[in-house]
């Protein structure tokens, strides 16, 4: 039998059979993954007639990812139904699926106003001029109109629990989740003698057997641990063999202090960061684990002397509020952005102080209060003034800090997300900050941009997530982290041990 699902009315009729599921889909499903209409194999497909509606008005929004996709899902649409037989009748699909659009008898034919399944729904959902509701009820008709398991497909989890209290089943969208499993390591400890140990020292290499190697991935970060509690770290390369890891004693910005790494895990940052063969790496920490600082003092590092990776350094990340929307923010788009990237200024004010540190011989001794405030004027660096708002003779004269110069000089760049899309970013140390708050699809924009002898770092914390529409496994970092895991171009590092202060990692640990 033809499996159909055709566009419903009171005088239609609907070819289904009982092997395949019905998946019904909420606008929300559409948003996250225009390509969603592909991936549900050999089973019907439905879309109410009020997602289409949703969608029409949200397409207007010219500068958003939910414009786009809008528009998308409205090409596709177009292409797959493109007359009023098949909105009718439906269309098989490439993958061996039906895809149908549904306008619910139940609410369009006045005859059908007494019916049980209208009743109930208007005994739990009273307001049937909401959207979210009319798609609850076009899901419900088709569970009682025809045999396959009916399921509402949403990313709204208030819309979910509503289905439920109507006895209706309803799912996340499940195709971009990353599979649940227990909590991720930082690192794997691997056993090895006393001997092996010191040979893999001597040698810079060690070759840990199949049976060693087992469950390891490409680029793997590892602690090689012998029975008397000596350890070193390594990095798995394959073919079950691990090479120490090629750290400097620090790394440093131009004109700026030298940073080491100050535990295990961000040697490991350290590590994939430095490796020009890893072009992109992503990184999950809680807050306070080191994840910006490192990585901008890295990231500079690379660019400052005659044998420069990289032509500059690039900054971004989303912009989703914590809380209430402030509103509108003025200025430029360094202006504008400025709020967001603040972490990362502060790391420049640290790496790039004002006022070089004094000399370790000279802090002992004893100098009177006017030679002091000569030092200061004498060690403070020059650099050329700046005029503030206000302009003209009442403007204010300041002189720009460090990492100001590094800005106007192009050496680091602030971009927005929002305009990234058909860029190509060439040797560019790229940081996409709270990348967690990204959709998969996002994500993919982002890393598509990056064009050869460039490198893309991806950092985040999965546990705090503020978009509605990813969670702990669905956003745009775990699934990066999952799906290019084992490539020679990608690493990833969990950080867990938190390095800001005693209070940051007690507050990160038990709030």
């Amino acid at each position: 039998m033809e499996i159909s699902v055709g566009a419903v009315t009171s005088k239609s009729k609907l070819r289904v059979t009982a092997k395949v599921k019905t998946y019904v889909l909420d606008t929300n499903v559409l948003l996250h993954d225009p390509q969603s209409i592909f991936k549900f194999a050999e089973n019907n497909l439905a879309i109410p007639v009020e997602v289409l509606e949703e969608l029409d008005a949200i397409k207007g929004e010219q500068s958003t990812e939910r414009g786009r996709n809008a528009r998308w899902v409205h090409r596709i649409l177009s292409e797959l139904l493109p007359d009023s037989r098949s909105m009718l009748e439906g269309v098989r699909l490439e993958n061996g699926g039906n895809l149908s659009v549904i306008i619910n008898p139940l609410l369009a034919d006045p005859a059908l106003a007494n019916s049980p399944v209208l009743q109930k729904l208007r005994a739990v959902l009273p307001d049937l001029a909401k959207k979210d509701n009319r798609i609850i009820a076009a899901a419900l008709y088709v569970k009682s109109a025809y045999p396959p398991p009916t399921i509402l497909v949403t990313k709204d989890v208030n819309v979910a629990l509503k289905a439920r209290a109507l006895g209706l089943e309803a799912q996340d969208y499940l195709n971009d989740k990353v599979p649940a499993g227990d909590e991720e390591a930082a690192y794997r400890e691997i056993p090895l003698t006393v001997y092996e140990l010191q040979r893999f020292c001597s040698e810079g290499e060690f070759h840990l057997g199949p049976e060693g190697a087992q469950g390891l991935a490409l680029n793997d970060y590892v602690l090689l641990r012998s029975n008397e509690g000596k350890t070193m770290p390594a990095r798995f390369y394959g073919d079950d063999l691990v090479r120490r890891l090629r750290l400097p004693d620090f790394v440093k910005a131009p004109g700026g202090i030298p940073v080491r790494a100050r535990n295990l895990e961000q040697q490991f940052l350290m590590d994939a960061l430095l490796d020009d063969s890893i072009a992109l790496v992503t990184c999950a920490g809680k807050a306070g684990t080191g994840k910006t600082l490192l990585s901008i003092a890295c990231a500079l590092h690379q660019t400052h002397d005659e044998h420069a990776r990289y032509d500059g350094v690039s900054i971004t990340r989303p912009v989703i509020a914590l809380g209430k929307d402030i509103g509108f923010l003025p200025g430029t788009l360094d202006e504008k952005m400025k709020p967001w990237l603040q972490p990362y200024f502060d790391a420049l004010e640290v790496l790039l102080p004002s006022k070089p540190p004094k000399d370790p011989q000279f802090a002992a001794k004893k100098v009177s209060k006017k030679n002091r405030f000569e030092q200061a004027a004498m060690s403070a660096p020059t650099y050329p003034p700046t005029t503030y708002a206000g302009g003209g003779n009442g403007g204010s004269v300041a002189p720009l800090k460090p990492y100001e110069r590094l800005i106007r000089s192009g050496l680091v760049e602030i971009e927005a997300l929002a305009f990234i899309r058909g860029r190509s970013i060439a040797r560019r140390f790229f940081i996409l900050d709270e990348a967690q708050q990204l959709t998969p699809h996002e994500v993919k924009t982002v890393i598509t941009r990056i064009s050869e002898g460039s490198k893309i770092i991806l950092l985040g914390d999965p546990a705090q997530i503020d978009n509605p529409y990813v969670d702990s496994r669905s956003n745009g970092l775990v699934y990066a982290q999952s799906r290019m895991k084992g490539h020679a171009l990608s690493a990833h590092v969990k950080l867990t041990k938190g390095e800001r202060s005693k209070l940051a990692e007690l507050a990160a640990d038990l709030l």
